[in-house]
């Protein structure tokens, strides 16, 4: 498994950036505890959060967080690019939450879309690493075998992110 970083050491979620969530289908369950966790940490580092997706990924975070405690600002995927591409949003930080070929795509996108945001695609699901060999424009990658247990998953997140001395 590997946990790649750049040389930023700059972590936008610490009160100083935008940043967005950006969330695959939901087909593996444990990215629905995982972007809870994203959401939550971001948000309480000071992030102003956005989560996009597909409404099938959305209406699941709502279910989960009927009052908006971690989740915030959601907003259908196709409808953020529309903005970004417009240039009505930006962010300084954009993850990626990926366990198929489209996900990457997105993760692409997003590279294209948003060239001086901190990218960190997250690759996760049964067999994670030909999915995270496959990406070839720069980007952070935490990569881990997790389909229902996200531990090892946040355990990696948190080094990534600086949070590794949290207690969450």
């Amino acid at each position: 498994m590997e946990v790649k970083m750049t040389e930023s050491t700059e972590i936008p979620g610490k009160g100083n950036g935008k940043a967005l969530l950006l969330l695959g289908c939901p087909e593996a369950p444990a990215q629905q505890a995982i972007a809870l966790y994203l959401a939550y940490q971001l948000r309480s580092h000071g992030s102003e959060l956005l989560i996009t997706g597909n409404p099938s990924v959305l209406n699941l975070l709502k279910v989960s967080d009927p009052e908006k405690h971690y989740i915030g600002e959601m907003k259908v995927l196709e409808k953020c690019i529309e903005e970004i591409v417009e240039k009505r949003r930006a962010a300084d930080l954009c993850v990626v939450c990926a366990h198929n070929d489209a996900a990457i795509a997105y993760a692409a996108t997003m590279r294209h879309l948003l060239p001086q945001s901190r990218l960190v695609v997250i690759i996760f699901g049964k067999d994670p690493e030909p999915l995270a060999a496959s990406i070839d424009f720069p980007c952070e990658k935490i990569v881990e075998k997790a389909v229902h247990n996200p531990m090892q998953l946040k355990a990696k997140v948190n080094e990534v992110f600086g949070w590794a001395a949290s207690r969450t």
